[in-house]
């Protein structure tokens, strides 16, 4: 289905675009799962004081996340340092999300909703796949209070972020977050 533009009403970029219930400038409910250890864990925790990608993702078994994750690795040094965040959520078990992460190497949190509580109320089901019944592939970028920068749908591969994009996003919302952006100077 399209939207119809109105006249002089510009086309919304893949960064713009709502994802289920979700769009930019809105704000990603504060759950609670399971981690890959097994610990309960809210959103906003793991997120901190921090800008956030946040990734929802089919499952292990989705060769098209297995390529993202390498994009997600790439990523991850430069977050840790730059104090920003990384969150993966998928309707796997804790212990399916363990596995896959240590085969990655990956060091931020995965999140399991198997019972797809968290699935059902943001309204990411993707309802081509009547097996696993997983997410639909979508990554947000989120400020501290959950406010969504940006939002990327990627039932398509290449409506993925890329590194680039991801690194923009999260100089950008850093820039308007930190007030000593600008190095002091004598």
């Amino acid at each position: 289905m399209t939207t119809a533009l109105t006249p002089g009403q510009a086309t919304p970029t893949a960064r713009e675009r709502a994802i289920g219930g979700l769009e930019v400038g809105g704000e990603l409910p504060d759950f609670e799962l399971l981690d890959h250890a097994g610990n309960r864990r809210r959103l906003s925790a793991l997120v901190g004081g921090d800008p956030t990608v946040v990734q929802f993702f089919r499952g292990w078994w989705c060769p098209k996340e297995q390529a993202f994750f390498r994009r997600l690795l790439v990523l991850q040094d430069d977050a840790e340092v730059a104090y920003s965040r990384i969150v993966s959520i998928s309707v796997d078990p804790s212990e399916v999300n363990a596995a896959l992460r240590a085969g990655l190497g990956a060091r931020w949190t995965f999140l399991s909703d198997p019972d797809r509580d968290v699935l059902s109320q943001l309204g990411l089901r993707e309802t081509t796949d009547t097996l696993h019944h997983p997410y639909v592939p979508a990554v947000f970028v989120t400020d501290p209070e959950l406010r969504i920068h940006s939002a990327y749908n990627g039932y398509w591969y290449w409506g993925r972020p890329t590194h680039g994009e991801l690194v923009h996003d999260l100089r950008e919302l850093t820039r308007t977050l930190r007030p000593d952006w600008d190095a002091p100077t004598p």
